[in-house]
């Protein structure tokens, strides 16, 4: 079963949410992929939603697909 967190306004961005789960800020567009997402920006979420999270990869160096560090 795929790990999930619930997220919040106060969570700011999907930046911070990878920053902090995957340990890679750069890497926000997985969490985005995953979840249906196009926008980092959390501030519209007034309740709390659960969002599905992608499993570190540490390969992906600079988080952004076809980039290397």
């Amino acid at each position: 079963m795929a790990a999930t967190i619930k997220v919040t306004a106060a969570d700011v961005s999907l930046y911070h949410v990878a920053a902090r789960q995957l340990g890679d800020a750069t890497q926000w567009w997985r969490i985005a992929q995953l979840n249906g997402m196009v926008d980092p920006d959390l501030s519209g979420f007034a309740t709390p939603v659960q969002l599905v999270m992608p499993t570190v990869d540490a390969s992906l160096s600079s988080g952004v697909p076809g980039v290397s560090a």
